[in-house]
């Protein structure tokens, strides 16, 4: 009969060694039977283990909500710079000057990502690039001297005026206009050429015309706010609705970026009463449809949006002008 040696302190049991009786005939067998603990934690590791769990949960969870509430604090923030005037957006960006952090423009680039039409994508391209601009100086130039609206004039200017400050248009030097055009971009770009910019330049160009006498200052003044309006309308590209091109739309913005001097050359260029294929009535829609566009994205009243309507409907003028003469109508 089989006999058994145990260690009674575990409930699992293991055959570890068995024999057999010396007698061939005998079916007796010897086992040696140990209960082994295999159970690796003892009871109170196990609650240990699950308070840890619970606390790791916990955690996690909060992490989750603390991130989807940050994200919530930079939507709120976006929508705000977005919505912003060019005023109120330079305001915003200084007052909230520690909120532009890697976070910050991770979460815009994602935004940008997902918009639904190109419209809102450039929308969001283009405060990336004013945000920046506004960071970086208040970041870099602090302690700089910030020039006043007429200062800012008068650099544009300056490659246009003499050095005794004659007043001289066209200038005699051919190249000015370019250094000009290269300076009001800059100070674009640079987020200079604000509302109170917009607003001196109007300023003086109403006191000019009432003096009259000092018509090349008129005209130099027109042309930095047509510079402004190129630059501005620049920005934005229409000319392209997926593969397909819309000539009539290339042609306005070969319009846009052109000096004003070689407008009626691309416009006969591009006209179907010219040389082209685009018919006037198709260049008046894009016209529109671009005022309507500017109306939508800038400050109702704002000088911003009279300049650059303004240009527009310039352009509209040229070209019902030069489609009479290429019709032969008086």
């Amino acid at each position: 009969m089989a006999t058994a040696t145990a260690l009674l302190s575990s409930p699992s049991s293991h055959i570890i060694r068995s024999s057999s009786s010396s007698s061939p005939a005998s079916c007796s067998t010897k086992w040696h039977i140990r209960f082994s603990n295999n159970n690796a934690f003892p009871l109170t590791t196990r609650i240990i283990d699950a308070k840890t769990r619970r606390n790791l949960v916990c955690a996690v969870k909060q992490e989750a909500e603390d991130a989807f509430k940050k994200t919530v604090e930079v939507d709120r923030l976006i929508d705000m710079l977005k919505n912003a005037s060019d005023q109120e957006l330079q305001k915003l960006v200084v007052e909230n000057i520690l909120a532009f952090n890697e976070g910050f423009w991770i979460r815009l680039a994602a935004r940008t990502d997902t918009c639904k039409s190109d419209d809102d994508k450039q929308d969001l391209e283009e405060l990336a690039s004013s945000v920046m601009t506004i960071v970086d100086r208040v970041v870099h130039k602090t302690n700089e001297k910030i020039e006043s609206a007429t200062d800012i004039l008068k650099g544009i200017l300056r490659p246009v005026v003499s050095e005794v400050e004659e007043i001289c248009w066209p200038p005699r030097d051919p190249n000015a206009l370019n250094l000009m055009e290269k300076e009001v971009n800059q100070r674009e770009q640079e987020g200079q050429l604000d509302e109170g910019f917009l607003a001196e330049v109007n300023a003086q160009l109403r006191q000019s015309k009432e003096d009259g006498d000092k018509p090349g200052l008129e005209a130099m003044l027109q042309k930095v706010l047509q510079l402004y309006a190129s630059r501005v309308l620049s920005k934005r590209s229409y000319a392209k609705k997926g593969n397909e091109v819309l000539k009539a739309e290339q042609c306005l913005e070969e319009i846009i970026k052109a000096p004003e001097s070689e407008w009626n050359k691309v416009l006969i260029d591009h006209l179907n009463c010219g040389k082209g294929d685009v018919s006037p009535d198709e260049l008046y829609a894009a016209i529109k449809k671009r005022i309507e566009r500017t109306l939508i994205r800038t400050e109702g009243g704002s000088y911003q949006q009279r300049i650059v309507v303004e240009f527009l409907k310039g352009i509209q003028s040229r070209t019902e002008e030069i489609t009479q003469v290429l019709q032969g109508k008086p």
